[in-house]
């Protein structure tokens, strides 16, 4: 082959390689003015576009959690549970000491009811990641089981109630400000370079990528595979923590039926950010872009005047698109 020529090949692989990177960056901008032209400029308003970022946070974090998993071809379809359970533990130990709290007239330091919300999460990622890889339970049977069973320990020890009268700290997680930021953007922000920078930079990181592209290679190549999924497992639930903690303080109380559905906008977010359900592929970026995607139509929708049915209609036809994108593209 001429060097005219291997110069000519390169050139078309970093066209395509380019087109593959930032075809989603250009889908979200086509989305957005749809959107607008569709709502008669209402979603480009300054204070919509604000709620959008804003209201992101929750999706997006269990998104990048979702990212881990998928990477490794799991599924977690228990973190809206466990997003629910962190919410009222967390709500518990930060309420107003009053005769009527779930632990009357006692108060605890801000940092104690985000270190068990984010523990409570975790805890409940482990036992995914532990069913998963010691008894070899497929991932969609053994988190759909803590779907149900996490759900019904948030409702349990809610008494099936919202768990209200916060700490003004604790709700300044959810509807607070820094420098005119808001702290779940922040929050976001954090843990979506944190997460590139242990995806791509890291061993545990290339550890991922070589278990969901090849998890026999990945054994012989000396890598855990069990210790790894039980540690992907956990950081999925414990971002789940992290957004029912958000989720919670952005409402001012902690509601047992917080987080249903959100595994779907969590999955759909990172399908459509190109993490593919065959395994090894996946970027974080994508994944957030996915996120503000999956908000923006949530938010269209209602600005449309679309009723919550029609929306799931909308999602479902997304997910089952993107799958069918996904197949073509890694054939």
């Amino acid at each position: 082959m001429s060097t005219t020529a291997a110069a000519e090949t390169r050139t078309k692989f970093d066209r395509g390689a380019f087109v593959r990177q930032y075809a989603i960056v250009g889908i979200l901008v086509l989305f957005v003015l749809g959107l607008s032209l569709a709502t008669g400029g209402k979603f480009l308003q300054a204070q919509n576009l604000l709620n959008v970022v804003t209201q992101v946070a929750a999706i997006g974090i269990i998104a990048i959690g979702m990212t881990f998993v998928i990477i490794t071809l799991g599924i977690d379809l228990s973190v809206g549970s466990l997003l629910a359970v962190a919410a009222v533990v967390a709500t518990s130990l930060a309420q107003i000491p009053s005769d009527t709290a779930k632990f009357p007239n006692m108060s605890f330091s801000l940092i104690i009811p985000i270190v068990a919300g984010v523990a409570a999460g975790a805890i409940g990622g482990f036992t995914n990641g532990f069913l998963i890889s010691a008894f070899k339970i497929a991932p969609f049977i053994a988190t759909l089981g803590m779907m149900s069973a996490a759900r019904g320990l948030a409702l349990i020890y809610s008494d099936g109630r919202p768990i209200s009268r916060l700490d003004p700290g604790f709700n300044f997680l959810g509807q607070g400000s820094i420098i005119g930021i808001p702290v779940p953007i922040i929050i976001f922000a954090v843990v979506a370079v944190a997460a590139h920078i242990v995806l791509n930079y890291t061993r545990f990181g290339r550890h991922v990528y070589a278990i969901g592209g090849n998890e026999q290679a990945a054994r012989v190549s000396g890598i855990n595979i069990k210790r790894a999924t039980i540690i992907i497992y956990t950081l999925c639930g414990l971002l789940a923590g992290i957004a029912g903690i958000i989720s919670a303080g952005r409402i001012g109380s902690g509601n047992p039926q917080l987080g249903t559905g959100i595994e779907l906008d969590a999955i759909t977010a990172a399908v459509i950010g190109g993490t593919s359900f065959k395994g090894g592929i996946g970027t974080i970026w994508g994944t957030v872009i996915g996120a503000l995607i999956i908000q923006s139509l949530n938010t269209g929708l209602v600005l449309l005047g679309m009723n919550d049915f029609v929306q799931m209609v909308v999602k479902g036809a997304i997910i089952i698109i993107a799958v069918i994108l996904d197949e073509r593209k890694n054939r």
